[in-house]
């Protein structure tokens, strides 16, 4: 009896099957990623529009928060001139 399309067409349809699952984990995967391999993409973390901040207002934010201490503060905001 032949079905004419249903089934796996001789071996065929279930590989085409996997072949687009791997495609679409393939995309997923790339596009999870593009905001690494773009700079940060949407969700950077910036003071301004562009996402971007200097160096004097990253040490500044991480003398605040307890994480170097003033003696590093002084020694990085002399360093940068």
């Amino acid at each position: 009896m032949m079905w004419h399309g249903f089934g796996f067409a001789g071996g065929w349809g279930g590989g085409m099957m996997f072949f687009w699952l791997l495609l679409i984990l393939l995309v997923v995967f790339l596009f999870s990623r593009r905001g690494r391999w773009m700079g940060g993409g949407c969700c950077s973390t910036g003071g301004d529009l562009h996402g971007s901040r200097d160096a004097l207002d990253i040490a500044k934010e991480r003398y605040a928060r307890g994480e170097i201490s003033e003696e590093d503060f002084q020694k990085i905001k002399k360093g940068l001139g």
